[in-house]
């Protein structure tokens, strides 16, 4: 691939994030914990019906860190059949250099537009092992590269240079929150890197990010409930604050709050608001664990307000 299709996938990305929300979806497991590629791609459909800017199957959403490599190609070639050239795909990928270079190839044979590089496994790196990280996956492959800053990765005003030398590296995913550092790297970087909030629910900063120039957002909610994901976009989209306030406050908020109860629950708390609305998703695969009965009564009323303050209903 040139660097005219680099281009081309970066434009495609910034329309999309421009206009809508980006989509992660879920992967769906059957009573057996396999994969259900009948369900990924009925619930895929349903994401891209929906009108997302993009969609980024195989991701922390997505239950990556769980999927084999051959799940993986299978799970990431039906989300390019479904699309169908509707919306981008970026193929989450991740771990050391080489294991993620097999994702990452996989993708490429599967037909994704990008992938969206997530932190190597557990390891502290320094700036330089973060740099030649990314170097040798990027090296590996002509899809273009998004590089998502969380847990021990971050990413030193000094490595934007570096990065930005490596021709495949198109922009930057943060889950820190850190605005201060995140200003800074926007405006360090190459005028057309692609920047976006990746927080677990990002709606909960994104009038902050909004703040810093980066209005694009990943949202957990789309997976689920794309009536509320997409309302809370147009909203803050148009400068109606009386509505993001009515959001946050009695949808998002409380949301977070329930999430914080749980650990693993930005996963597998979506999943089980998924489930609740009829979705055939399926139970999350181990080391993550399903809600338990208590936080599933509070998940459903809490939907059903949710639901309710943007005109649907379950």
């Amino acid at each position: 691939m040139t660097a005219t299709y680099t281009t081309e996938v970066v434009e495609r990305l910034r329309r999309g994030m421009d206009a809508a929300v980006l989509s992660f979806p879920l992967t769906p497991f059957d009573d057996e914990g396999r994969v259900d590629l009948a369900a990924f791609r009925s619930h895929v459909r349903g994401q891209i019906a929906e009108g997302p800017g993009a969609l980024f199957p195989c991701c922390g959403t997505g239950e990556f860190f769980s999927l084999a490599e051959d799940e993986y190609e299978a799970l990431v070639t039906a989300a390019v059949e479904e699309a169908a050239g509707a919306v981008p795909v970026v193929a989450g990928a991740g771990y050391g250099w080489a294991q993620a270079a097999r994702f990452v190839a996989a993708a490429e044979r599967a037909g994704a537009d990008a992938v969206l590089l997530m932190p190597p496994y557990l390891v502290e790196t320094p700036q330089r092992g973060l740099v030649e990280h990314v170097r040798e996956v990027a090296r590996r492959t002509s899809l273009p590269l998004v590089v998502y800053q969380r847990a021990q990765v971050k990413i030193a005003l000094g490595t934007v240079p570096e990065l930005a030398a490596i021709g495949n590296v198109i922009g930057i995913k943060d889950g820190h929150c850190d605005l201060d550092q995140l200003q800074r790297l926007r405006l360090a970087a190459p005028p057309e890197w692609l920047f976006f909030n990746g927080a677990a629910t990002a709606e909960l900063q994104a009038r902050a990010y909004r703040g810093v120039g980066v209005p694009a957002y990943s949202s957990a909610v789309h997976a689920f409930a794309p009536e509320i994901s997409q309302a809370f976009f147009r909203a803050l989209h148009s400068g109606d604050d009386e509505t993001v306030d009515k959001l946050l406050s009695g949808f998002y908020v409380p949301l977070v709050e329930l999430r914080d109860r749980g650990t693993g629950y930005a996963v597998s708390l979506v999943k089980a608001a998924a489930r609740l609305r009829g979705a055939e998703v399926g139970p999350v695969r181990a080391p993550l664990a399903d809600p338990p009965p208590e936080h599933l009564a509070e998940l459903e009323a809490l939907l059903t307000t949710g639901l309710a303050l943007v005109g649907a209903t379950r």
